[in-house]
């Protein structure tokens, strides 16, 4: 083999495996598994949304109706937004007289359930069997903090956004308004990335320890 051939394999692009195999940490590697497959699970976790958030339309109906009554006369879907049609009026046209109209609430669902993208990713990027299972225990445990998150969402509209007028007819005391603004908080800021990372964390023990012997055993390397 000649000395231009030679350079031109030297030279030649290498695969993705390849690359990732010249990493020698093994906790870099996953790290930049899980950012490829992380564009990818956004573009399908998108895409299936009127699959993955009928099951959250459902509950969500269930759980507003058995807890506030007439409240809330249906949920709708029309992914990706959840709209709460109530019973409560939308406003005053003068004193003793009320409009005819109902209030309605939309929300995205796609604002609580982008957890599920990261966590698929997060599997993928880490392997080996039972990854399927993985994924399904992932979406039920998720589920319910889905439905937290919108749940919160409606009940924060008609308690702040919605006015005074529409507010005084939900009948919520202070110390109830206090408790849906700080659910609101919780399933906005903390429940959709916290639990996913979590429940990741939990069905993936032998994988940590693994990673975990290995990075001990470049350091031992580095050491010696």
């Amino acid at each position: 083999m000649t000395v231009d051939e030679n350079k031109s394999k030297d030279d030649a692009p290498m695969s993705l495996p390849a690359m990732l195999k010249n990493y020698r940490s093994p906790l870099l590697r996953f790290v930049i598994k899980v950012f490829i497959w992380l564009p990818l699970m956004f573009a399908l976790w998108y895409l299936t949304t009127p699959i993955l958030a009928a099951p959250v339309k459902w509950l969500t109906q269930w759980l507003t109706q058995a807890a506030f009554g007439d409240l809330v006369q249906q949920v709708t879907f029309a992914p990706p937004v959840l709209e709460f049609v109530t019973s409560l009026r939308s406003g005053e046209l003068s004193a003793g007289a009320v409009t005819s109209g109902f209030i309605s609430v939309e929300v995205n669902a796609l604002l609580y359930s982008f957890g599920l993208p990261m966590y698929a990713a997060l599997i993928l990027a880490a392997g080996g069997k039972g990854m399927w299972r993985r994924l399904l225990v992932g979406y039920l445990v998720m589920l319910p903090f889905i439905v937290w998150g919108v749940t919160a969402d409606f009940l924060k509209n008609i308690t702040f956004s919605a006015g005074a007028f529409v507010a005084s007819q939900a009948g919520f005391s202070s110390l109830q308004r206090e408790f849906i603004a700080f659910a609101y908080q919780f399933g906005a800021l903390i429940l959709p990335t916290v639990i996913p990372a979590m429940t990741w964390v939990l069905t993936h023990r032998r994988f940590l320890e693994c990673l975990r012997g290995e990075m001990n055993a470049i350091d031992g390397v580095k050491k010696s």
